[in-house]
């Protein structure tokens, strides 16, 4: 039985994390040895390959989140100096409300604010209805994908906003937890959605400016 990445047959996928590994062990040179690298690209990997709906990019998929993992553990773990605070974004699926609040952020924040978003159950695909609603800010997310909530991503951020994924987030002392009570934007109309995405725009804003406060 074969198992696939990209379309590569099971003996290529080990080749295709190691290259990934080779990068970024060149790119984290300093902070990280090359076992922390390699086991963090393998578990990135295997995480969204268990929830991937399509797999065709899976080992573009597996290097950009694997290095924003890294980039989150150093900053949890002390080992870089961040001064731009980080928002992390959680609800149940990662394809609706975290993915347009963290969109919806980074537009306005300009750099300023580091933002993740993950799902408590990631899985499917972002509907067309949120990327078209967020084409109307020109927002563009052609290239988000669903994030499993993992440990460092939580420990690296210095606010957490869950927006319906219930107890399904760890709590850390000495960070700031939000829970936004809005709509799940799931097989919605248009119209709906738009509606939903201005409430989230207004809370993001808020929080931006609480923020640069």
């Amino acid at each position: 039985m074969t198992h696939a990445t990209d379309g590569l047959p099971a003996g290529k996928v080990l080749d295709v994390l190691d290259r990934i590994a080779d990068e970024l062990g060149d790119r984290f040179q300093g902070t990280f040895g090359r076992d922390t690298v390699e086991r963090f690209v393998t578990e990135t990997y295997y995480l969204l390959e268990r929830t991937a709906t399509v797999k065709t990019h899976l080992s573009t998929l597996t290097a950009r989140f694997a290095r924003e993992r890294l980039l989150d553990l150093a900053k949890a773990d002390g080992l870089t100096q961040v001064t731009a605070p980080q928002v992390l974004f959680v609800c149940v699926h990662n394809v609706g409300r975290s993915q347009m609040a963290a969109a919806l952020l980074a537009h306005h924040a300009f750099g300023h604010v580091m933002v993740r978003s993950a799902g408590s159950q990631p899985t499917g695909t972002i509907p067309p209805v949120i990327t078209e609603a967020l084409g109307e800010f020109d927002i563009e997310l052609s290239n988000g994908f669903p994030k499993p909530l993992t440990d460092e991503v939580v420990r690296a951020a210095d606010v957490v906003v869950t927006m319906g994924c219930g107890d399904a987030c760890p709590v850390y002392p000495g960070k700031r937890y939000l829970d936004w009570d809005v709509p799940d934007p799931m097989n919605q109309p248009l119209s709906v959605v738009r509606t939903i995405r201005d409430e989230i725009d207004r809370r993001v804003r808020q929080l931006l400016e609480e923020l640069q406060g």
